[in-house]
């Protein structure tokens, strides 16, 4: 028994070291990685000169183009590919070796590195493709932003304005753009977006901030920005309500994306003012209610009866909605269409505290409340949808961009604004929807195609501008009103700011 324990255990030495031997033959038989802590001597710029900036575009999420991850995510810079790790085995030292391209830059933190050596490269001569990966900015620099004309070239030598670039409709993707357009134009927003670390806030947060950094970029390779990182972020957030391939609602967009972006940078359900976007566009209303108890006679304007009790109510906006009348239904004697107009102050009548509405079973007034917030959303309300067909109310709403005075609007308080003095707003951005027929044979009532445009104003020079997709154009603030108006954003003017006119 002993003897056959003691050959069985020699057996088995002799099979672990035919094992150890194999192994030994097959290590010797891969290739040696030689690694490189830094560049030979008088080697340092060796690969630099293979670097094809025209082909670099970072605006594409970061995925691995073989592993599809986005962990250790670097890009090539002579393909402009995207690939996993940097080690030996990964899938960017394999494209090193069998394609010859050699440089790569990590995409999180930005280090140059060449393959297969593995070493860093310093050079300052890469600092423009670092810088267009992740825009950064001091204060000085986003302080000047609406002060001075900037003017800025390409790779190509196109001539653009940072802060009033195209930006690539994907698929259907116009709505989002125009609502993106518009908040990188709005100051304190686009200050903090710029300025703030993002690094440990979720995606949201942080795919927005580098987009507006890129959107007011002064050294870009490109003319234009590509929204698709953050679209598939808020397309995987939204559950694929919000897509880059189906086209959406602004208005509804522009409401889930502030709840969101509020969310994600740590503010608070119940806590008012306890995130930058509550900062900026919150405002309060004040709602009294009546239950309409009687018919009343034809021909009777709607109004609160006497006896009735009124409810009041306090509720938070970030989103004020304005009504438009009814369209007319039947042509002019020319039979030409009437496209009728209405001033902006008419249909902001609807938050006087005086005129009633009426809202299922209930009258309802309405009165803004004292402090209003920095600045004011406007949705002028043009779609209705019934069982049957979505309608369009295609009337015109006419404004100055200039001096438009709230303080009619807004309940008294003496405590917090001096009674008779206006409130001042001047216009920042103004989105339009334009309808178009899909076809130059279609006939009346076939279904039209939204499109969307943003306006947003030059402040350096003192200018607006229309963006509307890759398409940037200068306009008249004459001309602003002529559109279909669907979104707007306002801005508070500051106390001892003149009024003269843009």
């Amino acid at each position: 028994m002993e003897t056959h324990r003691s050959s069985l255990f020699e057996d088995l030495s002799k099979l672990q070291a035919t094992v150890q031997e194999e192994e030994d033959v097959e290590g010797e038989a891969e290739p040696v990685v030689r690694r490189q802590a830094a560049p030979t001597e008088g080697f340092a710029d060796l690969y630099l000169d293979t670097i094809n900036r025209s082909v670099l575009d970072f605006d594409f999420e970061k995925l691995c183009s073989v592993s599809l991850s986005n962990i250790n995510v670097y890009a090539c810079l002579v393909c402009g590919r995207y690939y996993q790790g940097r080690g030996p085995k990964s899938h960017a030292y394999f494209h090193a070796l069998e394609v010859g391209h050699h440089v790569y830059i990590n995409m999180a933190t930005q280090k140059v590195y060449v393959l297969p050596e593995g070493y860093e490269v310093t050079s300052k001569s890469l600092d423009d493709i670092k810088f267009v990966s992740d825009p950064t900015y001091t204060k000085e620099q986003v302080m000047t932003l609406d002060k001075e004309a900037k003017t800025a070239w390409s790779l190509s030598g196109k001539e653009y304005t940072p802060g009033f670039v195209g930006m690539n409709n994907i698929k259907a993707n116009d709505y989002f753009n125009v609502v993106v357009q518009a908040l990188s134009h709005v100051p304190p927003l686009r200050n903090y977006f710029m300025l703030e670390s993002f690094s440990s806030s979720p995606e949201l947060a942080k795919r927005l901030s580098i987009l507006v950094r890129k959107i007011w970029n002064p050294r870009a390779f490109k003319t234009h920005v590509s929204p698709h990182e953050l679209l598939q972020e808020i397309s995987l957030k939204s559950n694929k309500k919000f897509t880059l391939t189906a086209q959406s609602d602004p208005v509804d967009f522009l409401s889930w994306f502030l709840n969101n972006l509020h969310l994600a940078l740590g503010g608070s359900k119940t806590k008012p003012g306890s995130s930058m976007i509550q900062r900026v566009f919150q405002g309060k209303l004040k709602v009294e209610s009546q239950a309409i108890t009687a018919k009343a006679d034809a021909g009777d304007r709607l109004r609160f009866e006497e006896a009735a009790e009124v409810k009041v109510d306090v509720n938070r906006f970030m989103l004020l909605t304005l009504d438009l009348p009814a369209a007319p239904l039947f042509q002019d004697e020319l039979e030409r269409n009437i496209i009728p107009q209405i001033p902006l102050t008419s249909i902001l009548s609807k938050y006087d505290g005086l005129k009633a509405q009426e809202h299922l079973n209930q009258r309802k007034r309405y009165r803004l409340l004292h402090p209003l917030p920095p600045y004011l959303l406007f949705h002028i309300k043009r779609f209705s949808k019934n069982k049957f067909v979505e309608e369009r109310n295609p009337t015109i709403v006419t404004f100055d961009a200039r001096n438009l005075d709230l303080s009619p609007y807004v309940e008294p308080n003496p405590s917090l604004h001096p009674p008779g003095e206006p409130i001042w707003y001047d216009l920042v951005a103004n989105i339009v929807h334009e309808a178009v027929r899909g076809r130059e044979d279609s006939v009346e009532g076939e279904a039209e195609r939204h499109v969307w445009k943003c306006q947003v104003q030059d402040k350096g020079r003192e200018e607006w501008v229309q963006i509307q997709d890759l398409f940037v154009e200068k306009t008249q603030k004459e001309l602003l009103y002529l559109g279909e108006s669907y979104l707007q954003v306002w801005e508070r003017r500051r106390e001892g700011k003149r009024k003269a006119a843009r």
